[in-house]
């Protein structure tokens, strides 16, 4: 048993005038790793002299104690929880002190008793606190196998828009971090790649939607943590997996007439490796993922209905064939008690070619009046570098730790377009190469105070994303001439952010207050000729949070939050290249895009019992300045319309909701859960102007979207260590700029077999069994009508295998 002996500091009172004849002594208890907080934990007082118990206490909800009235002594508090090491603080009380705050109390993982609650029973797959959220990916079996995306399938509030983006209560401004930290993973302030993150080495997703002021003010939804494996026990462990897949096993509608159509019954292989090596001082670990696989994650049908009559259809699939891998690894290192070191580093290649040919069909004559085919090779490749320090000072909870990252991603994308038709026959060919390089320092500071903490902390971040842009025009080009060769964004972000948190018995307020001074610039070649200037702005903003957290009694508290946050528009959004996978539908940025800004309210209750809880939550959140993706048309073309997708700012919006997540053990071996998330977007009416390719006039009308989604899970333990996991998806009809978006839904199933004394484990799941998960849009616009339907893979079996080391 691994023994912590901090001595408390004190003062003997020199006369009996100012001694105290008992204390109060507090503390919280949290997971070393993780540093979840322990609930229900055990605290034993003894005394030094005999080790006879004098008295004890249980953690509450928060990991948090408080032994009242404890007479003046020599003491031994011990601090156990099932499955952890028991961890000893020598204690004396007396002197002047009337109260000893032993701040924060971290349990290290026992891998003896690991195995005995490993028999006991599961971890809980949702974990529901008032101000995050928790899930276990271990226990997503339904989705086993899959990705980082699937895994968050059925996570509360949580949905996912045609671009692959996560949506949480019913918005894609979302934050998503690797760790705890932004990652070329996911992106920076944007989200990017998470379909291709393999979740076999997550060990689980945290959802944040009130973030208090120590987290970058980014991202008006919250934050999604995505929590990588990483073994606590001496020696060497880990896991080694293989997962086999086929996706795309059905076709929710026919191709039309190509010769190549859309990819179907898609092999995929996800080999993985977790090892970690702790000895002595040090802790070595690496995990690894490789992707080999087909796939389509795109399969689009627009049908286009013009006011002059004319009615045209094309699919556009995208057929992938793609080897991506991931290799991240560190070394810890703990130079004495005090003081420990973390280098770390991460390598991710993605290499894929999608090909795909589009066929645009005159549906009144039933003919194919243009045919249109292209390929593009893409290479992605990101590294990053990081070291951290922590130093702990005498005082438990008590720390300084400093971070520095740096990061390069490379993205080198070739597109070949041949086009043939009655107007034109002709190839073009596009090259966009951009390398970003990102540098990341930051520090903070943790002091736990008699009844709380005062946490405070300094960021530096500076980005650069130069993009070199190169056109092969063939006979009548389709590329929009002017556009120049390059673009430079650079972003630079100064933060300094105090947080407060004060802890009584019944009642919590935290209050923290972030500052960000932030410098952009966006320099566009002279040649082009649809942004005339380069762009460049600063601001200063000061993002407050607070939170206020009643216990009501031993199985209810309510808590009410505020907090102000900023979503800034990324390279991607305002990239003035646009992409050519559809000619006569582009998707293109904005380089004069402003941020949105966001003030955020919540009020949140929970209500717990011994075989289940009951979360709830109302939000309201005022957004000012809002961007999205708008339809506009360019009928400046005599043979074809072109519908621009674009970005603009479209002014006020609200978001409001109500989100419920219940869960219940109704047998010993029989689990449900359950969650319901309603919402109302609201948008202001909002008149602009559109500038490319020629300055249009746009409106936004005055519209609310009331949108639901619902999710259950049922889980069964059987004989023989089988487990089996039923999860359904719904989400309702929804308003969208300019249209609605159709009903869309999902059943997913998993069976999970335990062998060889859980040593290793064998997994099956099959997701989308009834292919109803595409999505489906309707738009209406000045001068056309369109549906959209995107029918991309969601119907996969995948088989799975782990072994424990």
């Amino acid at each position: 048993m691994h023994k912590f002996l901090i001595v408390l500091l004190f003062f003997f009172s020199l006369t009996t005038t100012f001694s105290q004849s008992s204390v109060n002594v507090t503390g919280q208890l949290r997971e070393a790793n993780t540093l979840e907080n322990l609930a229900f934990a055990n605290v034993t007082v003894q005394n030094s002299t005999d080790n006879s118990m004098v008295t004890g206490a249980i953690t509450d909800d928060n990991g948090r104690f408080e032994i009242l009235g404890l007479p003046t002594g020599k003491y031994t508090l011990l601090f156990s929880f099932i499955g952890y090491e028991t961890v000893e603080k020598p204690l004396i009380a007396g002197g002047l002190n009337s109260v000893f705050d032993l701040g924060q109390i971290a349990l290290q993982p026992s891998a003896e008793q690991l195995n005995e609650v490993q028999v006991v029973g599961q971890e809980a797959t949702t974990n529901s606190d008032l101000n995050k959220k928790s899930f276990n990916l271990d226990n997503t079996i339904a989705q086993a196998g899959g990705s980082v995306l699937d895994a968050m399938k059925t996570m509360p509030g949580v949905t996912f828009d045609q671009d692959g983006k996560v949506v949480l209560r019913g918005s894609d401004k979302v934050v998503v971090l690797i760790d705890g930290k932004q990652s070329s993973l996911t992106g920076f302030g944007n989200q990017k790649g998470l379909a291709n993150i393999p979740a076999s080495n997550i060990e689980k997703i945290e959802i944040i939607n009130n973030p208090s002021a120590k987290y970058d003010a980014n991202g008006f939804a919250g934050i999604v943590n995505i929590i990588y494996k990483k073994e606590t026990q001496k020696g060497l462990n880990g896991d080694v997996g293989l997962s086999f897949g086929l996706g795309a096993l059905g076709k929710r509608r026919p191709d039309t007439p190509t010769d190549l159509g859309s990819f179907s019954v898609n092999p995929k292989l996800i080999p993985s490796l977790n090892l970690n090596y702790r000895k002595g001082k040090l802790n070595y670990f690496l995990q690894s993922e490789f992707i080999v696989q087909e796939a389509l994650p795109n399969n689009e049908f627009t049908t286009r209905n013009y006011d002059d009559g004319r009615n045209i259809v094309s699919q556009v699939p995208e057929n992938r064939k793609q080897f991506r891998s991931i290799i991240n690894g560190g070394i810890d290192y703990n130079l004495d008690d005090n003081n420990s070191f973390t280098l770390s580093g991460l390598y991710d290649r993605e290499r894929h070619i999608d090909t795909s040919q589009v066929a645009f069909i005159d549906l009144n004559t039933n003919t194919r009046n243009r045919f249109y085919t292209w390929e593009e090779e893409e290479v992605t490749r990101y590294i990053n570098a990081a070291v951290s320090y922590l130093h702990s000072f005498e005082q438990p909870g008590h720390t300084f730790s400093a971070n520095a990252q740096y990061t390069q991603g490379l993205e080198d994308e070739t597109y070949s377009l041949n086009d043939s038709s009655v107007v034109r026959v002709g190839r073009d060919k596009t090259n966009i190469r951009a390398i970003e390089n990102t540098t990341s320092i930051s520090s903070d500071y943790v002091k736990p105070l008699s009844n709380g903490r005062l946490e405070l902390g300094a960021k530096l971040r500076i980005r650069r994303l130069p993009v070199d842009y190169t056109i092969t025009p063939g006979n009548e080009s389709i590329i929009y001439p002017g556009l120049g060769s390059f673009s430079d964004w650079g972003e630079n972000l100064y933060a300094g952010y105090v947080n407060y948190l004060l802890e009584k018995e019944f009642y919590d307020i935290e209050a923290g207050l972030r500052a960000e001074q932030t410098d952009v610039f966006y320099d566009l070649d002279p040649a082009n000729t649809y942004y005339p200037n380069n762009d460049k702005y600063d601001y200063f903003e000061l993002f407050p949070s607070a939170r206020f957290t009643y216990k009501l009694n031993e199985h209810n508290k309510i808590s009410a939050f505020y907090n102000r946050r900023i979503d800034r528009p990324g390279e991607p959004e305002l990239r003035v290249f646009p992409k050519y996978d559809d000619p006569e539908l582009l998707k293109v940025g904005n380089p004069y895009l402003r941020p949105q800004f966001t003030d955020a309210f919540e009020v949140a209750h929970k209500y717990s019992w011994n075989s289940g809880s009951l979360f709830s939550a109302v939000y309201h959140r005022i957004i000012q300045d809002q961007y999205m993706r708008i339809f506009s048309i360019d009928d400046s073309n005599p043979n074809y319309d072109i519908v621009n997708r674009i970005y603009q700012n479209t002014g006020r919006a609200t978001n409001t909701g109500l989100e419920l997540l219940a869960s219940q053990d109704i047998t010993q071996n029989w689990s449900l859960s359950s969650t319901v998330n309603w919402y109302s977007n609201a948008i202001d009416q909002y008149e602009g102007a559109v500038l490319f390719p020629f300055v249009r006039p746009f409106t936004i009308e005055a519209s609310t979207a009331n949108a639901w989604n619902a999710k259950f899970t049922s889980e069964l333990s059987l004989p023989k260590e089988f487990t089996f996991q039923l999860t359904g998806v719904y989400y309702s009809d929804k308003n969208i700029p300019q249209g609605k978006e159709l009903a869309r839904s999902s059943v997913d199933l998993g069976i999970k077999k335990n062998l060889w004394n859980k040593k290793a484990e064998l997994t099956f799941s099959a997701t989308d069994i009834f292919n109803r998960f595409g999505i489906r849009q309707e738009v209406r616009n000045e001068g056309f009508t369109a549906t959209y339907q995107n029918y991309f893979e969601t119907q996969l079996l995948r088989l799975g295998f782990k072994y424990k080391i």
